[in-house]
């Protein structure tokens, strides 16, 4: 079957052009595809660093707010009192 088919490829000027753009065709198609798939992987991965930015600011926001938190009860007295609180 393969050799037939080379043959008949080899053994016309039209055959030859025909396999030369089919050939060229299919290398075009798997570039665009390959590209397409290339483009959801980026875009899934910047969907995740944008869930990790907006993660991490979060957990920044907790940390600076336990910073500033009241250290016991007197310390929590203190500031209702004071009215920082």
């Amino acid at each position: 079957m393969i050799a037939l088919f080379f043959r008949l490829v080899t053994g016309s000027r039209w055959a030859r052009q025909a396999a030369l753009w089919a050939a060229t065709a299919g290398a075009i198609l798997l570039f665009l595809t390959n590209l397409r798939g290339a483009g959801e992987r980026t875009g899934r991965l910047a969907e995740r660093v944008e869930t990790m930015e907006r993660t991490n600011a979060i957990q920044r926001r907790m940390l600076e707010a336990a910073v500033d938190r009241p250290r016991d009860r007197a310390d929590l007295a203190q500031r209702l009192r004071d009215g920082r609180f």
